[in-house]
């Protein structure tokens, strides 16, 4: 483990990224300490960073975004204005979902949800084309998410 957190907190974590509406006394009996005492664990665990807030999950087709999209994007030059105005720009999309910087063949890539392509090609039009510093887009539609979780290894 990391500094400052210890096997209890490893479990308590895993617990938390599975469930973060566990009572502490469901997080205790899982653990085998005092409600209190995963109380304060938790609690540390949040004054330290590690938990960095609480989240619903949504389920995409539920909620009418069910075709996710990944794009990379070459930018026409690395300068530190345009990264800024492009990750500026791309945080103000509502249907990107995550922008990550990357080393290789493309700047950026990112992950895009939307109804159906004919969405995609409306958000890819008014939004990702006109972005600051483009000079190549390539799009790729995942046919199936064969898996996927949240929850990081601890």
């Amino acid at each position: 483990m990391t500094d400052g957190i210890d096997e209890t907190d490893a479990r308590l974590l895993r617990l938390v990224q599975r469930d973060a509406t566990l009572s502490a006394a469901q997080l205790s009996e899982a653990v085998n300490l005092s409600p209190s005492a995963c109380h304060r664990r938790v609690q540390r665990l949040q004054s330290m960073g590690v938990i960095s807030g609480h989240v619903a999950l949504l389920d995409p087709r539920r909620v009418g975004r069910p075709t996710t999209v990944f794009v990379e994007i070459s930018l026409a030059t690395q300068a530190d204005e345009v990264l800024d105005a492009f990750e500026a720009a791309v945080a103000r999309i509502p249907d990107v979902l995550e922008c990550h910087l990357m080393t290789g063949a493309y700047d950026y890539l990112l992950k895009v949800v939307a109804r159906d392509s004919e969405d995609f090609a409306m958000i890819h039009r008014r939004h990702l084309a006109s972005l600051p510093g483009v000079a190549k887009l390539q799009s790729s539609f995942a046919l199936k998410t064969v898996f996927k979780t949240t929850a990081l290894p601890v």
